[in-house]
């Protein structure tokens, strides 16, 4: 086995969910709400927060520039391909920070030289070593990033880590951009490196694994054995395709087997629970009951023998404690004739820091809800306290405001409804039908508001079982090159989906005011 980096038992935790997890369809956020989880990220331990990518919009500039002012603790870094122009935004836009980095790449297997970039495989290194010693005249922390590295030609691969190296890249990023590889090659190609690169050992090694075949976490693992110090994750999993290596999987991983891989993280495991919530009720993407680690079933015991075992001891069945990742449990249930002083230590203890109005206007739902519902569960206490929190951001910004909404819908009869807004001092009016009580809303509020955005997502999910359970809305409207991106919750779903309605209309109002374009943008090609 070769030589090792120094600190060879301490793995780097760079979180992408910011970035790469960003790009789940549906999934993209606003300042406010990347600063919130950047705020938990850096809570939790994380060595480094990959914030975005700041040339791709001004809105993803302002959030990268804006939690590397306020986020202390991690080192913040931005996403630059090997252009002049991504690399002086992105400095820009992280500068402010006291640890910046600049994460810079380019492509490397033959498929994307050939018919992606159209290039030559030394013109490639030259631009990939031009990029690292522009970062480099910037600040000291500068990563490279091989794309497709684990389609790329071994011996190429060792050639432009050297070159980079050189220009004086501090970390190597060799990732599994299309999730193609599997433990045993993807180990094989780190030890390659490692065997065949002079220099390996100036720079720490990293990797960053897709799950398109569902081996991310396991290509990860098999990379810390082969030598890489750095991986590159998401909380629960998120990002393009079938998302990224599991944060919390990976580290789980490390820590329930620390006997067989010997490795440790500076991650707080009990703060993953938290981080998984707030980032599932942010981009409203539902983890999946059988997720590992953080799913609703992961420390649940149905089968008769499985619960005798856990009886007698809970080591039969249970490998990991629910309370080394922050697992509640059974949810601590609340009432209407629960107390101020009840509600606001249990907010505190679901790790939400209100202000003073924002706890009298939580307090306020939370005695409204209660009224609705016969219990009030802690999934449902997370709703307000996130509903509360965009209150004052959301004020700033609308345009309207839904005023009245009544619906009629019946077997026999189409479904209507009646809407009234107000813009100001203006009242508007309108009513329109629908294939059911939500589209006859969305088309009032459409007609209403003369728009000519459309809607291309819709989702709807539980917050707590139960017919009277609060419900998420996530809506997406677009209007040309503009995308909007509202989420509302409330136990009407009706009402919550028209207040979701309005409030995206408004954002789309203030990105049109303010330029931002869609986040998914269509890059030019490398010149």
């Amino acid at each position: 086995m070769t030589q090792r980096p120094i600190d060879s038992k301490y793995i780097r935790i760079f979180d992408t969910t910011l970035r790469d997890g960003e790009q789940s369809p549906g999934a993209s956020m606003n300042t406010s709400e990347k600063l919130e989880i950047a705020s938990v990220l850096a809570e939790m331990g994380v060595d480094i927060i990959e914030a975005g990518f700041p040339i791709s919009s001004d809105g993803d500039f302002e959030a990268v520039r804006a939690i590397a002012e306020k986020i202390q603790g991690p080192t913040i870094c931005g996403l630059a391909r090997a252009l002049a122009a991504d690399i002086d935004r992105c400095w820009e836009a992280v500068q402010v920070n006291p640890k910046p980095r600049i994460h810079t790449f380019i492509a490397t297997s033959q498929i994307h030289l050939e018919k992606k970039l159209r290039k030559s495989p030394q013109q490639v290194i030259q631009i990939a070593v031009d990029a690292v010693k522009r970062a480099r005249d910037y600040c000291e922390d500068v990563e490279f990033s091989t794309e497709d590295g684990a389609r790329t030609d071994r011996n190429y691969i060792c050639e432009i880590v050297e070159r980079a190296i050189e220009a004086g890249a501090s970390t190597i990023n060799i990732p599994d951009t299309v999730g193609y590889s599997n433990p045993w090659e993807y180990g094989g190609l780190i030890e390659y490196v490692f065997e065949h690169v002079p220099n390996v050992h100036q720079a720490v090694i990293s990797v960053h694994c897709h799950n398109d075949l569902g081996l991310a976490v396991a290509n990860s693992l098999a990379a810390v054995r082969a030598g890489a110090r750095q991986v590159e994750c998401t909380i629960n999993g998120i990002g393009e395709r079938a998302g990224n290596g599991s944060l919390e999987e990976f580290v789980m991983n490390l820590r329930t087997r620390q006997e067989f891989f010997g490795f440790e993280t500076g991650i707080r495991t009990e703060k993953i629970f938290r981080a998984s919530r707030l980032v599932s009720n942010l981009t409203g993407i539902v983890v999946q009951p059988n997720k590992a680690v953080v799913g609703g079933n992961a420390f649940a015991h149905e089968a008769g023998i499985h619960q005798d075992g856990m009886i007698k001891d809970k080591n039969t069945y249970e490998i990991m404690t629910p309370e080394s990742v922050g697992w509640r449990g059974i949810s601590m249930v609340m009432g209407k004739h629960s107390g101020r002083h009840a509600f606001i230590n249990r907010i505190r203890e679901l790790g939400f820091d209100l202000s003073p109005d924002q706890i009298e206007n939580a307090f306020a739902e939370f005695k409204d809800l209660a009224d609705l519902k016969k219990e009030i569960f802690d999934e449902d206490l997370e709703a307000i306290a996130i509903r509360v929190q965009n209150v004052d951001m959301a004020q700033g910004a609308e345009a309207y405001q839904l005023e009245y909404l009544q619906t009629v819908t019946s077997l026999k009869e189409t479904p209507r409804a009646i809407v009234t807004l107000s813009k100001g001092e203006e009242i508007l009016e309108g009513t329109a039908t629908g294939d059911g009580p939500v589209d006859a809303v969305c088309n009032a509020i459409k007609k209403i508001t003369g728009t000519p955005s459309r809607m291309v997502d819709y989702r709807i999910a539980a917050i707590t079982g139960g017919t009277d359970a609060q419900g998420n809305v996530t809506l997406t409207l677009e209007e040309g090159p503009y995308r909007a991106i509202s989420r509302a919750s409330g136990p009407d779903i009706i009402t919550t989906s028209a207040r979701a309605y309005v409030q995206a209309l408004n954002y789309l109002e203030q990105k049109k005011k303010a330029g931002c374009r869609n986040h998914s943008l269509q890059f030019p090609p490398l010149k």
